[in-house]
C-alpha cells in the first residue's frame, strides 16, 4: 500500500466513531495517570537498553524504561535469545517491551509470553538500520502502512495489556499527521515520535524536527513522548514546554550519561564531566553482577561510560577488550586502577595518545565489527529455526510455528551498504553492539535476513 494513503477502516457511524475515539484516549490517559504520568524515559536501544542499565537510569531521575528492541519471531520460538535478551525485576516498572515484527501472529506469540512483566507492549516502527531494510520492519514498514495498521489491530486484540508504539516522521508532515492519526485509530495508546525522518539516520547531523513533534501531539487524543536532541535535562524539559508533549526519551546521550535526568545534573558544580563515568560504571557492573547479562552488552557500557579514559590508559583498555575479566575483575582492575589514577593526574579530563581522527577511525571499525558479529549470532540462531521449517513440506503448516511457508518463496534482499547507526533499536558506535534479524514474512513472500539497537538506538 502507498505510504500517502492512509489505510481504510471498518465503516462505523459518525457518532459512534466519535464514541470510541473519546473512550480509547480516556482509556490511554487513564493508564498512563496509573503508571505515574513518566516523563523520563530510557528509549529502547538494541543490546543497550537491558536490565542493568535501566536500573541505573532509574536511579539517576528516569521515570520509566523500555527494553532492548527484539526480535518477534526470535524471541517467540528460540529460547535461548529470549534468556539472552530479556530480564526484568520488581523494581523495573514501569516498562515498556518493545519488538519488531512484520507478522502479526509471531508479535503476538512473543507478547504474550511477557505480557505478565511489562506495562505495555511496544512496536518498533522507527528502526532505520540496514538490517531493518534487510527485514522489512521497523521504519521500513513506512512503506506498507496497512500492514502497521494490522500489526497494531491484531496486538490490541492478542494481549491483555495497553499497545505502545514508536514511529519517525516522514518529511511532508500531512503524511506524518496522517500516519499518527491512523496509529491511534489502530489502538495505540502511547506514541513516541523520533523527530527525524528514515533516511535521517546520523543523530548528530541531523536535528530533530520539533515543529513535527508538535504538530502530531496536537493532531492526536494519546499521550504523545518526544524523542530526539535530548542530550541533558534542560533539554528535555525545553522540549517538553515547547512540544507539549508528555515526556521525553532519551538513547545515545543516556548512554554517555545514565544520570542525564537527574535533577542534580542542573546545580551549579554537578554538571557531567569525564570522571562521572567512572562512578556510574562502578553502579553498572554492580547491577551486572545482581542480574547477569551478556558481557557483550557490558562492555559496550563500558567503552561508552569510560571511552575517552581508556583512549589515554591503553593497559585498561586492553584489559576491557581482551574479554578475560570477569565483572568483579573489572571493577578491581579497570574501574578502581582507573579512579586512583584520574585522583593521581589532578585532571578531570583526559589526554587522547591517540588523534581525534584515529580515534574516530577505532570507534568505526569497531562498531562495524561489532555488527558482523551480531548479524554472526542472528544467521545461527535463524537458521536453527528454519532448519524446523525446512522438514515441513513446502504450503503446510509447520509444528514450529503457525505459519504456512514456501521454500520457493524465500527471496534474498541484498544490500551490502554498511550501516553502523543504532535506532531502537539505534546502534551505538561502540564495539560492543548489534542487531536483531531473522527470517520473516511480507504478505505471501517470506524473505530470508542476514543479519537491536543493542543496533544503534533511538534518538
Amino acid at each position: 500500500m502507498s505510504a500517502n494513503v492512509e489505510p481504510a477502516i471498518v465503516s462505523v457511524s459518525c457518532t459512534d466513531s466519535g464514541k470510541q475515539v473519546v473512550a480509547h484516549a480516556e482509556r490511554s490517559w487513564a493508564f498512563f495517570k496509573s503508571m505515574g504520568s513518566p516523563k523520563y524515559h530510557v528509549a529502547p536501544m538494541v543490546d543497550q537498553s537491558e536490565l542493568p542499565f535501566r536500573l541505573l537510569c532509574r536511579d539517576n531521575g528516569a521515570s520509566c524504561a523500555y527494553s532492548p528492541m527484539m526480535h518477534a519471531r526470535l524471541f517467540a520460538q528460540d529460547p535461548k535469545y529470549r534468556a539472552d535478551i530479556w530480564s526484568t525485576c520488581k523494581a523495573d516498572r514501569p516498562l515498556l517491551a518493545q519488538f519488531c515484527a512484520n507478522d502479526p501472529n509471531y508479535l503476538v506469540q512473543a507478547a504474550k509470553l511477557i505480557q505478565h512483566e511489562c506495562d505495555m507492549i511496544d512496536i518498533n516502527f522507527g528502526c532505520p538500520q540496514r538490517i531493518a531494510k534487510r527485514g522489512f520492519y521497523g521504519a521500513f514498514l513506512m512503506d506498507d502502512l496497512e500492514l502497521i495498521e494490522q500489526l497494531i489491530i491484531e496486538l490490541t486484540k492478542g494481549v491483555s495489556i495497553p499497545v505502545s508504539c514508536k514511529i519517525r516522521i516522514f518529511p511532508e508532515l500531512e503524511k506524518t499527521l496522517a500516519y499518527a492519526r491512523m496509529v491511534e485509530r489502530a489502538g495505540c495508546s502511547l506514541l513516541a515520535v523520533h523527530g527525524r525522518t528514515r533516511d535521517q539516520k546520523d543523530n548528530s547531523g541531523t536535528r530533530a524536527d520539533w515543529n513535527a513533534i508538535k504538530a502530531v501531539k496536537q493532531a492526536l487524543s494519546i499521550p504523545v513522548l518526544a524523542n530526539g536532541n535530548i542530550r541533558n535535562l534542560q533539554d528535555a524539559n525545553e522540549c517538553m514546554a515547547y512540544t507539549g508533549c508528555d515526556g521525553v526519551l532519551s538513547a545515545e546521550s543516556l548512554l554517555v550519561d545514565p544520570a542525564l535526568f537527574s535533577p542534580s545534573r542542573i546545580i551549579p558544580g554537578n554538571e557531567y564531566n569525564a570522571v562521572s563515568g567512572v562512578g556510574l560504571l562502578r553502579d553498572y557492573l554492580g547491577y551486572a553482577i545482581q542480574y547477569p547479562v551478556a558481557m557483550r552488552m557490558v562492555k559496550g557500557h563500558v567503552h561508552k561510560l569510560i571511552g575517552p579514559w581508556l583512549s589515554e590508559h591503553h593497559d585498561l583498555r586492553d584489559k576491557v577488550n581482551c574479554g578475560g575479566l570477569s565483572l568483579q575483575g573489572l571493577i578491581d582492575e579497570v574501574v578502581k586502577v582507573l579512579d586512583v589514577r584520574i585522583k593521581e593526574s589532578g585532571r578531570t579530563y583526559p589526554v587522547p595518545k591517540l588523534s581525534e581522527r584515529a580515534l574516530k577511525r577505532l570507534e568505526k571499525e569497531a562498531a562495524i565489527k561489532a555488527a558482523i558479529e551480531e548479524q554472526k549470532r542472528e544467521e545461527e540462531a535463524v537458521a536453527a529455526l528454519d532448519e524446523k521449517v525446512d522438514s515441513v513440506t513446502p504450503g503446510t503448516n509447520c509444528d514450529s510455528c503457525d505459519c504456512s511457508l514456501s521454500q520457493k518463496d524465500s527471496k534474498p534482499i541484498n544490500d551490502t551498504t554498511e550501516d553502523t547507526s543504532r535506532e531502537g533499536g539505534q546502534q551505538s558506535e561502540s564495539a560492543e553492539v548489534g542487531n536483531d534479524c531473522g527470517q520473516i514474512k511480507k504478505g505471501k513472500e517470506t524473505f530470508e535476513v542476514n543479519e537491536s539497537e543493542q543496533g544503534q538506538p533511538p534518538r
